[in-house]
């Protein structure tokens, strides 16, 4: 079979961003997946999901702003490519910065215009051409001629779409039936739709309800096999060292195999949760030291066991991993309702409101566990109005604030692109200034098409960073392009746990816009 060249990836990602019909984007991806020979299956369902294989390249923006002319004709290749970018991992030690700036010379050298786009998007992570993961799944099934739910249930357990394509076109049915969950390889987590009211969230299941209070911390996975205990972060990735608390909490529960889904918190000396940042900032600390785990603070608690000491729990309904859990983690469960009351349900969100958790989380207590898209199995309902957006650019600050970069402009997400909502620098600590101040300069990004307002005093950003913001309310803008502007915009945290894939969209907030 010949080889693919980099051009016709680069074709396929242009016919994708350039439709925002998902059938046309699973159509697109799966005739060139159906083209691709064994060793290039894997690297294009990452590359059109928007990511590498390796994991450093060394390779930033920096690195990208002097590059040769493009050529005229188009001859690199799939494999071609992803040699250099092993090439590019591999460089360090003496000189490493030299030879990886004549590796990538050399390639951008070969690459015509269009595919130095290309790959400097891809590595700089910031190939939008709305092919996200769920997408690249269902063209992964599609070019198999395998079912969909198949294909989704091998990657929540095996971690990446990559290897579930590889795993379809060397096997088949039987390779992804193979896939099992397995202690030490995290699953990706369940996710929850949203809900504006507990009421609507009630109405939306048929009762009996799981209520969990929604904590306000960062969400873990846990994998405890003997006395080895892994803890993973929402989007997977391996924090165990940021986490010797919970490490030494899960050691201490009565099981020797789980895997736990579950919040990490900071707590106050009466063992109360504290704010978000307090317990990313915890994290974050533990990270750059290696201070001892007693005294520091941090806490956990659970809402879904997985595995339990042989047993596979993913098929079992929501209420029975909850008995489950209740078994092995007692008092570390969370704040949890049982009930077909519904007046007992809304109370219960109210007290926890009351508690300071962010919310609830109603759930079907017959529903299995299914990682990917947002269904009804569990609904969020946070009762402030809050967004996940992502920062366009920042501003210079005056006064006080001189020499810090304050006030941001937030962006919603609109098909591969985004569209300004309004700005704020309400709500922000000194220490977050100070952290922004350090983290924005590191995305300084000129030619952003995304900025609304241009000066002296703006700073243009790299779509990357996303904050979590609360809002009295959207009125009308003329202003902005979708439309729409935030009223009374406050910071509540920096989401470290999301891509600026995953923040909110303009549909959403018309939808919130119209009630």
């Amino acid at each position: 079979m010949e080889q693919l060249t980099l051009g016709e990836v680069v074709a396929t990602s242009a016919r994708v961003g350039a439709t925002r019909a998902r059938t046309a984007k699973r159509e697109a991806i799966a005739a060139l997946l159906v083209r691709a020979g064994a060793d290039e299956v894997g690297l294009l369902t990452d590359w059109l999901s928007g990511s590498l294989r390796q994991r450093r390249t060394g390779v930033g923006w920096r690195s990208l702003t002097d590059l040769p002319e493009p050529a005229t004709t188009s001859t690199l290749t799939v494999v071609e490519v992803d040699a250099v970018l092993d090439a590019l991992e591999g460089e360090s030690g003496t000189g490493s910065q030299q030879r990886r700036r004549t590796l990538l010379h050399d390639l951008m050298g070969r690459a015509t215009a269009e595919e130095q786009v290309f790959l400097r998007r891809l590595l700089t992570g910031e190939l939008r051409q709305g092919a996200l993961d769920g997408v690249v799944l269902d063209a992964v099934a599609a070019a198999s001629e395998l079912p969909l739910a198949l294909v989704r249930r091998a990657a929540m357990l095996g971690g990446t779409a990559s290897a579930v394509a590889v795993a379809a076109r060397e096997g088949g049915a039987s390779a992804l039936e193979a896939f099992r969950l397995e202690l030490m390889r995290p699953v990706r987590p369940m996710l929850a739709s949203s809900a504006p009211e507990v009421g609507e969230a009630l109405d939306a299941l048929a009762p009996p309800w799981l209520v969990d209070a929604k904590l306000d911390g960062i969400r873990i996975q846990v994998h405890r096999d003997g006395q080895d205990v892994r803890v993973w972060s929402r989007s997977l990735d391996d924090i165990t060292e940021r986490m010797p608390e919970v490490v030494a909490t899960v050691r201490a529960l009565p099981a020797e195999r789980l895997v736990l889904d579950g919040e990490a918190l900071a707590v106050d000396e009466a063992g109360r949760a504290v704010a978000f940042q307090d317990s990313a900032s915890l994290a974050a600390r533990h990270q750059r030291s290696d201070t001892a785990a007693s005294g520091s603070g941090l806490g956990c608690w659970f809402f879904d066991v997985l595995h339990r000491d042989g047993r596979d729990l993913l098929d079992a309904p929501a209420a029975e991993r909850a008995a489950e859990l209740a078994e092995v983690a007692g008092d570390l469960v969370v704040p949890r309702l049982s009930t077909a009351d519904r007046d007992a349900a809304l109370a219960f969100a109210a007290e926890a409101l009351t508690a300071g958790h962010e919310g609830v989380v109603v759930k079907d207590p017959a529903g299995p566990w299914e990682a990917g898209r947002r269904g009804k199995g569990w609904i969020k309902v946070k009762p402030r109005h809050t967004l996940d957006l992502v920062v366009l650019a920042v501003e210079h600050g005056s006064g006080r604030r001189s020499g810090l970069l304050s006030n941001i402009h937030l962006g919603a997400r609109e098909g591969d692109g985004f569209v300004m909502l309004g700005k704020t620098f309400k709500g922000m600590t000194d220490e977050m200034l100070a952290w922004q101040t350090e983290r924005f300069r590191s995305l300084e990004w000129p030619d952003s098409p995304w900025v609304v307002e241009r000066g002296d005093w703006v700073v243009p950003l790299r779509p990357e960073q996303v904050v979590e913001i609360a809002f009295d309310g959207l009125q009308r803008s003329t202003r902005y392009p979708g439309g729409l502007a935030l009223r009374f915009a406050r910071v509540l945290r920096y989401r470290e746990d999301k891509t600026a894939d995953e923040a909110d969209t303009i549909d959403a907030v018309r939808r919130l816009a119209a009630g």
